[in-house]
């Protein structure tokens, strides 16, 4: 993988994951106390400002993937002038960066995080009002949380989640299986269990990268990218595609540099290490079916005509393959660990880009789902940015949403969320509140972008649990 590739990787996967207790003294800080150390072997940063409000804000962070390192710091927010804005009206900040820090380790945060609120009741004070916030694998954190601690929380903001995560790895093989299908039906390549997962995952890059270089190449991985209803916006700081060509241009940027990368073979052994074997199945899908559904059937239609391919051969090649089975106790763990139920024992607030591949916006529609069977539909409000990426929300965004779950956790009703409103709120923040990261760029470039909430209607998640 060259330098810049593996630059992108990182950014792209670190956002879709002594004795038991040992603490360096609090310090002051620009009004503010930090609390610094560890709980059971997962590091804590904890900031109080003198003056606090009596809220405190328990954040719970994304994906990090061990051989690019360890973060440089514990984030208290997804963007760090939202950090410093909640501090500087009075809000107290906490997170854990959960034992191990890397991988999915949503097992060990449900855990970590309450021994972190239990550390912060019984040292610094109980809160009069505790929220809980959370960005991608860190949101269904933040959602089960609440649902596992009733009582423990007035509220939950959901950023960019994955709130089915089971239905995210089976979402992910149907696309790795279209790709090494179509792409390579004679190679000895595993995607699941892997006997040898780095090569097996050089075998499949190499497939796909000479794919690119075709139409009839590109075609395939856009059908690949419409069975997980991938969008063909993925760029954060341009205005969604309307062209065909574009669209299908950035939609292989999600399914090349998020999907084969995040979950290919040399992804597999983590998650099937901590589930006790593979979490996820294809039998029994019907492809043809699948794509009929898909947002991105008439992409893939103009693809397979400008490459000259028969998309009914393919999707009888599709059909013809051999499935891949699921460990029943694989699926278990993800059911148990990384799958919301929608019970709403608190309010919840979500967000979402429309443009989101690495977290489709179905998502959220799903979790909806959810909560109208088994919760209550009262307490919960979702909301959506109209912007390219993955997280992709600026600090003017995210306050204007935390100040809202704060509203409807003091006065127990929903101040409007209307998008105009949400917009004028955000836009009156100002200049400084409005910085972007491109997830795209290597570098990790950043620009101003207005806030833009708007009226959406996710399409259906493709593969959901339940």
């Amino acid at each position: 993988m060259t330098s810049s590739r593996r630059t992108l990787v990182t950014v792209l996967v670190a956002f879709l994951l002594g004795a038991l207790f040992t603490a360096t003294p609090a310090s002051a800080e620009e009004g503010w106390r930090t609390h610094e150390g560890a709980i059971n072997g997962a590091d804590y940063l904890v900031k109080v400002p003198k003056r606090w409000n009596g809220t405190l804000v328990l954040y719970s962070h994304g994906l990090y993937v061990e051989k690019w390192g360890k973060p440089e710091r514990i984030w208290l927010a997804t963007r760090p002038e939202t950090e410093t804005w909640l501090l500087e009206h009075g809000y107290a900040l906490a997170a854990s960066n959960y034992k191990g820090v890397f991988g999915h380790a949503i097992e060990e945060a449900l855990t970590d995080q309450i021994a972190l609120l239990d550390w912060f009741e019984a040292t610094v004070g109980r809160p009069r009002r505790t929220l809980t916030s959370g960005m991608s694998m860190g949101a269904v954190i933040s959602v089960k949380l609440a649902e596992n601690n009733p009582g423990r929380f007035d509220g939950v903001l959901a950023q960019c989640g994955e709130y089915d995560t089971k239905g995210t790895w089976n979402s992910a093989l149907d696309m790795l299986f279209a790709l090494k299908t179509l792409l390579a039906p004679d190679a000895d390549i595993d995607l699941v269990r892997p006997r040898d997962p780095e090569a097996a995952q050089a075998a499949l890059e190499a497939v796909v990268t000479e794919a690119q270089k075709t139409e009839a190449g590109r075609a395939r991985i856009a059908l690949a990218g419409a069975l997980g209803t991938i969008p063909g916006w993925a760029l954060a700081h341009e205005p969604e595609p309307t062209a065909p060509a574009d669209r299908l241009a950035q939609q292989a940027l999600w399914v090349t540099g998020a999907y084969l990368y995040g979950y290919g073979p040399d992804a597999r052994p983590e998650i099937e290490g901590r589930a006790g074997g593979n979490p996820s199945s294809n039998t029994g899908i019907d492809y043809r079916r699948q794509l009929a559904r898909s947002t991105g059937l008439d992409l893939v239609r103009h693809a397979y005509r400008a490459g000259g391919v028969d998309l009914g051969a393919d999707l009888d090649r599709l059909a013809a393959a051999p499935r891949i089975s699921a460990d029943t106790q694989a699926e278990a763990y993800l059911d148990r660990y990384a799958v919301a139920r929608g019970t709403t024992p608190s309010p919840v607030l979500t967000a979402h880009t429309t443009g989101d591949g690495g977290a489709v916006a179905g998502q959220a529609r799903w979790y909806g789902d959810q909560v109208r069977r088994n919760g209550d539909p009262g307490l919960l409000r979702q909301t959506y940015v109209s912007r390219g990426g993955h997280c992709s929300f600026n600090a003017a965004e995210e306050i204007v949403l935390l100040r809202t779950l704060s509203s409807r956790a003091d006065t127990g009703h929903w101040p409007s969320t209307d998008p105009r409103r949400l917009t004028a709120a955000a836009t009156d923040l100002g200049p400084a509140y409005r910085l972007v990261p491109e997830l795209f760029d290597p570098q990790g470039k950043e620009k101003a972008m207005p806030p833009l909430f708007t009226r959406f209607t996710p399409p259906a998640q493709p593969r959901p649990s339940r």
